[in-house]
């Protein structure tokens, strides 16, 4: 496929920017990723040149963008604990308000004004109703989500001032892993639901801790929409087409636009993989959330975006052999296979 231009992409080494990447590169783009490697993985970029540098400093953000002939920024650098984020909220804000500054900074310095920005549902906090739209008041409960809304209320300022567009993807819960086995979830400490039932069903851990049974919801448990992180990718290719075609600056949900409990989610663990879940009951945490899905169609509408591999079944069949688990029909085939 023809190359279309370098696209510098902050934090490429993570989970989702490192799918991200692999998507930049089929679709004919060249991904130049960025990062201190502090949360991802050098083995994980495969699809284009390492620079190993801090999203914070402005001049190597420069000289990156300079030397690679970039055009296009995707920024997902950036730290994502929930609970880190209350216990360390200068950090949080350094990092990743600190970061977008630094990001913005650079781009004005070499004249690049396209950016796909990861932002997230955590900036609507804990809303009354749903599914969520882009118009929902944005209320964030915690301090990740306020970084991540003043890193989107950087973008609109600087937008309006300097002509940089940006698109602003604020994505619900990312899971499941690369369908080719190339790449997988690799958090440390692991704080995900999918990853930790999974681990909890193959005996890598101890029981997995529900907290919450009394939340008005289908079983009492929380709700959660799951996107396919392979779904993910593949919108913040279709937001770097739209920038790159001239389209104006937006923000768009990134979701399946439907919603899972937890109960459900094990259930669905034990049906696809014939392994119960061991999990313990404990109470409510403080700031989740009862429910939260995503009202998908504007991204639809936007930037033809819809997802293809987010069925909850589908998340569990691709993540699973990261755990040492395979699904039911891969262990009949491999059976029959033998007879």
């Amino acid at each position: 496929m023809a190359r279309r231009f370098p696209i510098l992409v902050t934090g490429g080494a993570g989970f989702i920017g490192s799918h991200a990447c692999k998507a930049l590169r089929q679709a004919g783009y060249m991904p130049v990723t960025f990062d201190n490697l502090s949360t991802g993985h050098a083995d994980a970029v495969k699809w284009g040149p390492l620079v190993h540098a801090d999203v914070r400093d402005q001049a190597a953000l420069s000289t990156a963008i300079r030397s690679h002939g970039i055009k296009a920024v995707m920024h997902f650098a950036a730290s994502a604990y929930v609970g880190e984020s209350v216990a360390r909220p200068a950090f949080y804000y350094d990092n990743n308000a600190g970061g977008m500054i630094s990001l913005i900074n650079a781009c004005l310095d070499t004249g690049v004004d396209q950016i796909v920005f990861s932002s997230s549902c955590a900036t609507y906090g804990s809303p009354a109703g749903g599914p969520i739209r882009e118009d929902t008041p944005q209320a964030p409960i915690n301090p990740y989500g306020r970084s991540k809304l003043m890193c989107e209320q950087m973008l609109r300022d600087c937008s309006a001032a300097h002509g940089l567009r940006f698109a602003a993807l604020r994505y619900f819960n990312a899971a499941g892993a690369d369908p080719e086995g190339e790449l997988r979830e690799r958090h440390d400490p692991e704080t995900h639901l999918l990853p930790l039932a999974l681990q909890a069903a193959s005996g890598q851990r101890g029981p997995l801790q529900v907290f919450g049974t009394d939340y008005a919801t289908r079983d009492g448990s929380c709700e959660r929409d799951y996107i396919h992180v392979s779904d993910l990718a593949r919108g913040h290719v279709l937001a770097a087409d739209y920038l790159a075609a001239g389209g104006k600056s937006c923000a768009l949900n990134l979701g399946s636009g439907t919603g899972h409990t937890i109960f459900e989610v094990l259930e669905a663990i034990r049906s696809v993989t014939g392994k119960a879940v061991p999990h313990d009951l404990a109470p409510r945490r403080a700031g989740d959330p009862p429910s939260l899905t995503a009202d998908p169609a504007l991204a639809e509408k936007t930037l033809g975006f819809r997802t293809a591999c987010s069925g909850l079944e589908q998340i569990i069949r691709d993540a699973a052999p990261t755990f040492g688990l395979r699904s039911r029909e891969e262990a009949r085939n491999e059976r029959h296979a033998a007879e």
